[in-house]
């Protein structure tokens, strides 16, 4: 195994680089990677490091749910690179293919490696379950990269348009050497829905971890899929199938809840995104810091932090105020400092421990059950809508403060209402770019500097808030492919 380590590591360096000519020279049989039982590819798909660790924040870098204020938008500690996409830069691109690119990749990497192995044991003395399982599982992975991959790379799935938008390199083999080609954002899903319906039929219903797929996860990821197509009666035949199996919601009133912890009872499926500090540095731009605005750089965008009315649970578990250390001066001339909150709101809702931008980005009831009320009200069905919402808010209010939606909500109030408790539910979660895609929205962020003057005497808090808007559809809703990937392949560039 520590031949096979040492070789996979090497190997999937330039996974990202599609055909990386330096690897031309590496024979098939050298991508066996001693793979030869189910044990070895059940160690492989228990790598949490590589298998549940480090996926992309692109997406989120380029949301609308947080804003620099002027201070942070000069830190030269946050790249060049994260300011273009948070600024919206048609040329924003990675010249890194890490970890945007290289690390889902690397995940499908080894899930091809395990399908490869697996075809191998066919008709072998292992237990059939639990080639089953492993199989689904690889397939589960390979599912839920292409996805990500192309929630940032691809334009997002249109009717009209799928059989000619360009898609996401398909890989379905171990062996580097195979040229990738894009296809198109139809054949892109079809794979992902391909794939995961066929480990819906393996995976185990339930799993002892939550870093291990199982046929909870597999019905949840494709209600998500179908609802970033639009294909909302099929994403709520799944998200139906997820919540006869799982539906626990924490109560946000007891105090057992907070803070949260890893794999609580609403993971489904546990996986994260990793703030890199190394070279190159990933994800400090989302650094949410601690109290001293100082250190706090990602600030919550103000209009969302009003939507959350005081009797919300999540305002004060979600948020936290900033605050600012200033020195006044008295009358006689001593300076006194004091410490004040300076009016903006840092993210702390995270589902994973964490306080840098280590993102839980997995699947959870939470999201499940929103799915399915979107989809109920997009139905008509306001009445089932209404049940699936109230459950939800209920549990994250204060007792007897939350009021009710009745079966007599008017239908585009309910889907609005609906649609606004999805993005404060999901705040952080890696999911509101795929939203502002799917719903053809404008991403608007609110930016707000606070300063303080007067100082002499009290100090007076100025505000300035101003709004910068991507408008809907527009190109830059899909990322540049990263200069490194392109610069190692024949892949072509998104338009601009």
């Amino acid at each position: 195994m520590k031949a096979f380590k040492i070789l996979s590591a090497l190997l999937l360096l330039c996974l990202g680089m599609a055909s990386c000519q330096k690897f031309l020279d590496i024979k098939k049989s050298s991508n066996e990677f001693f793979m030869t039982t189910a044990s070895d590819c059940q160690l492989l798909l228990d790598d949490y490091a590589k298998m549940n660790t480090g996926y992309p924040l692109d997406g989120e870098i380029s949301a609308d749910d947080y804003f620099l204020s002027s201070a942070s938008a000069q830190l030269s500690t946050i790249p060049q690179e994260e300011k273009d996409l948070y600024n919206w830069n048609p040329n924003a691109q990675r010249i890194s293919s890490l970890p945007n690119w290289v690390n889902p990749y690397q995940v499908i990497n080894s899930a091809n490696l395990v399908l490869q192995t697996l075809d191998k044991l066919k008709g072998g003395n292992d237990d059939p379950a639990l080639i089953n399982a492993l199989r689904g599982a690889a397939l589960f992975y390979r599912a839920y990269c292409f996805w990500t991959v192309a929630q940032m790379y691809a334009k997002p799935y249109t009717v009209g348009t799928a059989n000619q938008d360009p898609g996401i390199p398909l890989m379905l083999d171990p062996d580097i050497n195979v040229k990738s080609t894009r296809g198109t954002v139809q054949d892109t899903y079809n794979r992902i829905l391909q794939d995961l319906q066929e480990a819906l039929t393996l995976l185990p219903k339930t799993s002892t971890y939550t870093t291990r797929p199982n046929k909870i996860a597999a019905y949840a990821m494709l209600a998500r899929t179908y609802l970033s197509m639009g294909d909302y009666p099929n994403a709520l035949i799944n998200a139906n199938a997820a919540l006869e199996i799982k539906k626990d919601l924490m109560d946000y009133n007891s105090s057992t809840s907070i803070p949260f912890t890893r794999f609580n009872k609403e993971v489904i499926f546990h996986v994260i995104s990793r703030y890199n500090a190394g070279i190159p540095v990933v994800g400090a731009i989302l650094v949410p810091g601690s109290a001293t605005a100082n250190s706090c750089i990602a600030r919550i965008n103000p209009d969302l932090v009003d939507a959350y009315s005081t009797n919300d649970l999540r305002r004060s578990i979600f948020l936290k105020p900033n605050t600012v250390s200033i020195s006044l001066t008295n009358s006689s001339g001593g300076k006194t400092a004091t410490t004040l909150q300076d009016g903006t709101f840092r993210f702390s809702g995270n589902y994973e421990p964490a306080t840098t931008p280590t993102f839980f980005t997995g699947l959870a009831v939470d999201e499940i059950l929103l799915i399915r009320a979107e989809c109920y009200a997009r139905a008509g069905n306001i009445g089932l809508a209404a049940d699936d919402i109230n459950l939800l808010l209920n549990m994250r209010y204060k007792p007897n403060t939350y009021v009710n939606m009745t079966a007599q909500t008017a239908p585009d109030i309910a889907l609005n209402t609906i649609l606004t408790e999805r993005r404060k539910e999901l705040l952080m979660r890696g999911l509101r770019w795929t939203d502002l895609r799917r719903l053809k929205k404008p991403a608007i962020r609110i930016t707000k500097d606070v300063t303080f003057t007067g100082l002499n005497t009290s100090p007076v808090k100025v505000e300035n808030i101003t709004s910068t808007t991507l408008p809907a559809n527009d190109p830059k809703f899909t990322l540049l492919i990263p200069k490194e990937v392109l610069d190692n392949s024949n892949l072509a560039q998104n338009a601009r």
